[in-house]
């Protein structure tokens, strides 16, 4: 006897195009999918008759700033008016203005500011959201961040992926190589000793950092056992995409700027590409970044929400699904991968959740919808009829 057994469900797995499954049911066993089709047709404690209704992977928003306190309309004011995100972010504020709030903030305040983004995200079938430190700018907010991360999964019933951003800005009083120290010597061995994080990230660009501090923070992962990912190219080509997929990095994310030998090294990496519609939009950007030419080298590609109260205050992955359709020309096909089996690839889960597979955790929605492909062409007003985290329902 199984623990759960949906059946009559239009499933589409996500493990190849978006064509239907040849089952219509699954069976679910200790959080996992233990059966699917004739395999599935036994007894269960719960039956759940699908009537019919899409059955999907749960979705992934695989690059987040979701946890962090207060917000920062009065820079969206200053944008409106034409100021750009780097004139911000060198009179003080961007990243450096949410870096008080945090630290102002306790653990409790944190995880109560970041929840109702997270319950937003689970109306829209999100089950899985990975969550970046990186506005507390030294050890002690770094790991207060990481430890409030840990304490949403506590609350939510959302899986989350820490990962530690030390590397996000530099702080006032600090200058880049003693921050970095403090980011390599300091606090990754803290992180890691204490199980806080899975991957480390790095922004580097001409505001933050260099190559050469993500060739030593990949160091430092490998000694540490962290995977590396990395911001890169969202304003500037500096080359840290192309280092970047040569030191292993699970994903690189923006890729605004980058370019054709950059493009060659990620897919002779198997590095995925997390796009960032919500920041272009935001920002008013104009530069593109190079989808044909991901499309090309088949490089896996990834969407994602980059929620953060500066350059991407978007709390819904839907909305940046159909904003990579509209903004950035990528099919329904590839954003529906890129919010699923992809974007478990970029936070380094591709064999535990993303495609409706035996073996692989629970984590799945119902929608009453068409087709798949009508979460790219609406935008807004759709939420999951049912969600199911672990095989839980939620």
């Amino acid at each position: 006897m199984y623990d759960l057994i949906i059946r009559n469900a239009r499933v589409y797995p996500m493990t190849g195009d978006l064509s239907p499954a040849g089952f219509d049911s699954i069976a679910v066993q200790d959080g996992r999918i233990a059966a699917t089709g004739p395999e599935a047709d036994a007894t269960a404690v719960e039956e759940i008759d699908a009537g019919g209704r899409v059955l999907m992977p749960g979705f992934i928003d695989c690059h987040t700033h979701i946890l962090h306190a207060g917000h920062r309309m009065e820079e969206h004011a200053m944008k409106l008016r034409g100021a750009s995100y780097e004139e911000l972010a060198r009179a003080g504020g961007g990243i450096l203005a949410t870096v008080g709030a945090v630290r102002e903030a306790d653990e409790d305040q944190l995880v109560a500011e970041t929840l109702p983004r997270v319950e937003a995200l689970l109306r829209e079938g999100v089950t899985t959201i990975e969550a970046k430190s990186g506005y507390g700018l030294d050890t002690e907010n770094e790991l207060k961040m990481l430890r409030a991360i840990r304490q949403l999964e506590r609350q939510s019933p959302a899986h989350f992926r820490p990962t530690f951003l030390g590397a996000h800005a530099i702080p006032k009083d600090r200058s880049r190589e003693a921050y970095m120290d403090e980011v390599v010597k300091e606090m990754l061995p803290r992180v890691a000793e204490e199980a806080l994080a899975d991957t480390a990230d790095i922004y580097v660009e001409k505001i933050a950092f260099t190559v050469a501090d993500l060739e030593r923070l990949a160091a430092a992962c490998k000694e540490s056992g962290l995977q590396l990912r990395a911001h890169t190219d969202q304003f500037s080509n500096m080359g840290a995409t192309r280092r970047a997929a040569e030191l292993g990095a699970l994903s690189c994310d923006h890729l605004e700027y980058t370019e054709a030998a950059d493009i060659d090294a990620m897919a002779g990496a198997g590095t995925a590409a997390v796009l960032i519609p919500g920041a272009f939009y935001h920002l008013r950007e104009t530069k593109l970044p190079p989808i044909e030419g991901l499309r090309q080298a088949g490089v896996p590609m990834a969407v994602a929400t980059d929620n953060n109260p500066g350059s991407s205050p978007l709390v819904s992955l839907q909305t940046a699904m159909h904003m990579a359709a509209i903004l950035f020309g990528m099919t329904a096909e590839e954003i529906l991968h890129g919010v699923t089996a992809n974007a478990a690839r970029a936070i380094g889960q591709a064999e535990d959740i993303g495609r409706i597979e035996t073996g692989l955790r629970a984590d799945l929605a119902l929608w009453d919808i068409p087709a798949p492909e009508f979460l790219v062409y609406q935008l807004g007003g759709l939420q999951a009829e049912q969600i199911f985290i672990g095989g839980h329902p939620v």
